[in-house]
């Protein structure tokens, strides 16, 4: 067959952990028909590679575009960063099934736990879908840029099942008769895989635990029973109970497929190298549970009116259902603030780290912008907390804007979480918490800062963690390699110079709301989806938006 498009001359690291060689690949009619040298061009497109890397399309297992797909079809910014494949419906919050009465609901969840803005939702997403099935196909009329995977969410199943009520109780055994049938539905619609989440960061409408919080074991194993059944994707956790880290190493040699889970982070004072040591002897009893890592620190921009990494606090949650007054009303009170500092002295995870917390934007204290917090307060004499809420009282609106870091910000342990085999790479939440941090550069982030200037990894293995693995993990059989027959899903990269690029604030989101991108990363040269080159030279092309909804096959055995 003839190929209509050739890229040309670049060193191809095809997924597979292989060393790189010097060759071209050549497309027809979207998939891979020969990879070697000097190919017979014809009167094909060429992309010029020479001294480039040739590489798989990356694929992004954490992602939440579940409502971008609908108004940015082209998946910005992952599109900019080599990806070529996304997985949405993380945590458990997808927006499918929905029923029509519940779309509010919904949208309300998402604000809270991802940061999505509801007027954006109502804008932006057609909702002509209630059960996943619909979903999938909504999206595919609406032609994806980039190949499209979701989950069915956890939280969005209880809701299609128990209504209301599924932010209040457990569900009776009906209901998770009912959630089965629904699950099974929607995998053999294409699902791929389950995702939920067991978090205690996970607050939704009011500051209420979102509805899988609310599962119990009972429920939580029927589901993972369906999957057993149809063995298909993956199952997805955000780790809590029901469902701790250390049981998964017992759920998944019973349920067959495989889990990964959210996230292995570095803390101050250590601990990931205990979740390490788990994992690795849960591998070698034959437990299939992948830890999703980041290259990047776990750092949030909010502002005091919607503080998101405090409201694990449940003295920060309950203000969530409430009015700017009533917030207002509860930072300037002594009693209010005593009471909070109470409350993180019995907190497990995500006790604020003053010490990173930096001043981002302060319409009433410019000077402050660029300080950090515990800088301030030394300087004043006064607590880091109590300075925090008396500059947001400042403030209008309580807008005070600023920065924190939560974990992952120790270079050595993160340098050795990524080079870890039994990890994979996750946990980039692109296409949410879209005001708070950009982490979609995660490809470019990896492949320049850790493999090329750290040297974690060799590049061969990048690529494979990238692809490869990702691919395999949820058992997508024809991407993640460049070989013959596969779809044409292909990067080309300098690892001399890739870097990630700039983070910036831009307002282009329906109904006006602003969000975070990264759009100028360094390096990337081209990008091709099925065959078709999105991005040329380094810019974005115009034409047909050639990305597929990718749907779960059934494993063998």
């Amino acid at each position: 067959m003839s190929p209509d498009l050739v890229v040309a001359g670049g060193t191809v690291i095809d997924g597979t952990g292989r060393p790189g060689v010097v060759a071209d690949v050549a497309v027809a009619d979207g998939r891979i028909v020969a990879v070697g040298p000097d190919l017979d061009r014809g009167g094909a497109r060429v992309l010029d590679a020479e001294g480039l890397v040739v590489a798989p399309g990356f694929i992004d297992i954490h992602t939440h575009y579940d409502a971008q797909v609908f108004w940015d079809p082209a998946l910005t910014p992952s599109c900019f960063h080599g990806v070529t494949t996304v997985i949405a419906g993380n945590c458990g919050f997808s927006i499918a099934p929905t029923r029509p009465e519940h779309r509010e609901l919904v949208a309300r969840t998402l604000q809270n736990v991802e940061d999505m803005d509801v007027e954006t939702l109502g804008a932006g997403v057609p909702w002509d879908f209630s059960t996943f099935a619909e979903y999938l196909a909504s999206v595919e009329r609406h032609r994806p840029g980039l190949n499209f995977a979701a989950y069915i969410g956890h939280t969005a199943l209880r809701l299609f099942v128990m209504g209301d009520d599924a932010y209040e109780r457990a569900a009776t055994g009906e209901e998770i008769t009912a959630m089965q049938a629904v699950l099974r539905e929607a995998l053999r619609a294409g699902a791929i895989g389950l995702a939920t989440s067991f978090a205690v960061t996970h607050r939704g409408v009011d500051g209420k635990p979102v509805p899988s919080r609310l599962a119990d074991r009972t429920e939580w194993e029927a589901l993972l029973q369906v999957m057993a059944d149809e063995r298909r994707g993956a199952v997805a956790v955000a780790a809590g109970d029901p469902c701790p880290i250390p049981d998964m190493y017992d759920l998944q040699p019973r349920y067959g497929v495989p889990f990964t889970y959210t996230a292995l982070l570095s803390f101050p004072g250590g601990g990931h190298e205990k979740l390490q040591a788990l994992n690795a002897a849960g591998w070698e009893r034959g437990a299939e549970v992948w830890p999703q890592v980041s290259p990047r620190p776990l750092a949030f921009v909010m502002t005091m009116a919607e503080p998101f990494t405090l409201n694990v606090n449940p003295e920060f949650g309950s203000l969530m259902g409430g009015t700017l007054e009533e917030r207002r009303a509860a930072y300037a009170d002594p009693a209010w603030r005593q009471a909070a500092r109470h409350a993180w002295t019995e907190a497990e995870v995500f006790v604020p780290r003053w010490e990173t917390f930096e001043i981002g934007e302060s319409a009433a204290r410019p000077e402050t912008e660029g300080r950090r917090l515990a800088g301030l307060a030394a300087d004043s004499g006064t607590d880091p907390f109590d300075l925090l809420l008396d500059l947001a009282l400042d403030e209008p609106d309580l807008l005070l804007r600023v920065r924190s870091i939560l974990a992952n910000d120790d270079t050595d342990a993160v340098a050795g979480l990524l080079a870890d085999e039994r990890c994979t790479l996750g946990l980039s939440d692109a296409g949410a918490h879209v005001g708070q941090l950009c982490d979609a550069p995660q490809a470019t982030d990896f492949l320049g800062n850790w493999v090329r200037d750290r040297g974690v990894v060799s590049l061969e293995e990048a690529v494979r963690k990238l692809t490869k693995v990702q691919a395999d993990i949820y058992g997508i059989v024809d991407r993640g390699v460049v070989a013959e027959g596969m779809w044409a899903d292909i990067v080309v990269f300098d690892p001399d110079t890739v870097a990630p690029g700039p983070v910036r604030r831009v307002r282009d989101f329906p109904a006006d709301a602003e969000r975070l991108t990264a759009d100028q990363p360094v390096g990337v040269h081209h990008v091709v989806v099925n065959g078709v080159p999105i991005r040329v030279a380094g810019e974005s092309t115009t034409g047909p938006r050639p990305g597929h909804v990718v749907r779960s096959v059934p494993r063998p055995g």
